[in-house]
């Protein structure tokens, strides 16, 4: 399931094209659950790509700096270690 949520958006559809209509000032908050399938690999030079798909084709992708990545290896370390979900 993907969930989008997306702050003061508003479109304009005319003539098949679609169109901003407003400010510049969006923010959108994006959720996947029920991921069936992970993947990471590199992207450009220095960039590592996580990508999560759900059962019904729903696709997230994050670029991450290694910096990054190695934060969100570390954290999930640190929750295997003492969080109950990975028991």
């Amino acid at each position: 399931m993907l969930t989008l949520d997306i702050d003061q958006f508003m479109l304009e559809l005319k003539d098949g094209a679609v169109k901003n209509v407003g400010p510049s000032n969006k923010q959108a908050t994006i959720k996947l659950y029920d991921v069936e399938s992970v993947d990471a690999r590199e992207y450009g030079d220095k960039r590592v790509k996580l990508a999560f798909e759900d059962e019904q084709g729903s696709e997230i992708e994050v670029a991450l700096f290694p910096e990054q990545a190695t934060a969100v290896r570390e954290g999930l370390e640190l929750l295997e270690s003492e969080s109950e979900a990975f028991e």
